[in-house]
């Protein structure tokens, strides 16, 4: 869910700064606006590949670990 969400944020970042849409929010510019959802999806998507590495070595090391018990 986490690199999904930070593809659609960067995507929709990226079309707000080329300007292929202009949004009319008031008080707030759209290419400041489009480097935010920018950062925000590309640290998203570096959040989501690092907590899914964590969470895979931490399942292969509770496999392993309890792979050899001694009697």
């Amino acid at each position: 869910m986490g690199i999904g969400l930070g593809v659609v944020m960067l995507l929709l970042g990226l079309v707000v700064v080329l300007d292929v849409i202009t949004v009319d929010i008031p008080y707030v510019a759209d290419s400041a606006l489009g480097v935010l959802l920018v950062v925000m999806g590309a640290a998203t998507i570096v959040l989501a590949l690092t907590w899914a590495s964590i969470r895979s070595r931490r399942e292969r090391v509770e496999e392993h670990h309890y792979g050899h018990h001694h009697v």
